[in-house]
């Protein structure tokens, strides 16, 4: 079987795309992933209405670099004119790669207006928002969506073969239903049958927290190329250590203490850069640091320390005096496993 075509140029022939993530994958997130082995970035999801309104703060979120090509830009929303609206608008005025439709967010508040997962109650609205989209851009138009709204609507293939009808060029399943939210397990079955039943490239998504469940998604599936989210939260270095499992290569250490604090304190200074609210962004910034020292000694009290900061010089002095600590529990914990050797007997005449 050949492998099936994205529509745009990748880094590799299965790539690996950091997931659009509302108030995670923002510019300085996507540019730390792409450094660290995300082939392919997505924004967060944005609203078609904020963008053809020019809402100040929608159209700030579609600012990138040219370091995060190739990147989409994703949009959401039930009325198929204004999402052709807002796709032009985009193609128009920042040109990324591809436009991706967002038909899987289960939050009450997008689903309430029929956007994200809640356009899978009616699939005739689904192909015509695709198709007003495709007619609107001249980029590729992909689709991310659910395995259907509940239990009784599940048809992951039934679904994705209608979407590709509409003219989807790539297609990304998070193999649960929206009634699911993020409960229970992902069915990666469902993947692997809608990888075996569609033309165009299929992304897998669901239940990747780390690089061994990434290469167990793609052997499982056999799907053309992996989404990743949440598992990327305070690990972006998983896209690397992925891209390894897949060569064939042993995998990476996972970064120590001190890398890890440096790829934080690095990731913290581009966030600092970017965003104009200096307060604002060191507060909004806090959930990250909270995924970063996750699993680490005594991480609760660091933790507790970390999402109280207003000041991004706080972090690197919480680092350091962590850093001290963390020193001394190692050296306590060599001592411990140790033998004194003062309590040895020299066997030798």
């Amino acid at each position: 079987m050949s492998r099936k075509v994205f529509p745009f140029a990748t880094p590799n022939p299965v790539p690996l795309y950091l997931a659009p993530m509302a108030g995670v994958s923002e510019s300085p997130f996507r540019r730390l992933c792409h450094a660290h082995g995300a082939d392919v970035v997505v924004t967060e999801f944005l609203s078609a209405e904020g963008i053809r309104r020019e809402n100040e703060a929608t159209i700030s979120k579609l600012r990138f670099a040219p370091e995060e090509r190739p990147i989409g830009v994703q949009i959401f929303g039930a009325d198929p004119t204004a999402m052709a609206d807002a796709a032009a608008m985009v193609t128009d005025l920042f040109q990324p790669d591809f436009v991706d439709i967002n038909f899987g967010c289960p939050v009450k508040k997008v689903v309430r207006r029929n956007g994200g997962s809640g356009c899978l109650k009616d699939l005739d609205l689904v192909q015509q928002i695709i198709r007003a989209v495709v007619q609107a851009t001249p980029l590729p138009v992909t689709v991310k969506t659910r395995s259907g709204w509940n239990e009784e609507m599940r048809d992951p293939v039934g679904i994705a073969l209608r979407m590709q009808d509409a003219g989807a060029k790539v297609f990304t399943l998070h193999a649960r239903t929206r009634t699911q939210m993020y409960s229970g397990q992902a069915n990666w079955d469902e993947i692997a049958k809608v990888v075996e039943a569609l033309d165009i490239p299929v992304l897998g998504n669901g239940d990747i927290k780390t690089a061994l469940d990434a290469k167990r998604m793609l052997d499982h599936t056999k799907a053309d190329g992996l989404m990743i989210g949440r598992g990327s939260y305070g690990q972006p270095w998983i896209f690397r250590q992925t891209r390894a499992l897949i060569n064939g290569e042993a995998l990476p250490e996972t970064p120590g203490v001190h890398e890890r604090f440096a790829i934080a304190l690095g990731h913290a200074r581009m966030v600092q850069e970017y965003e104009v609210d200096p307060i604002g962004a060191a507060i909004e910034f806090r959930k990250h640091l909270g995924w970063y020292v996750k699993g680490l000694p005594n991480s609760a009290e660091l933790r507790g320390k970390l999402h109280q900061v207003r000041d991004f010089a706080e972090v690197e002095t919480i680092f350091t005096n962590y850093l001290a600590f963390y020193e001394e529990y190692v050296a306590r914990d060599l001592k411990a496993d140790d033998p004194d050797i003062s309590d040895l007997t020299c066997e030798a005449a």
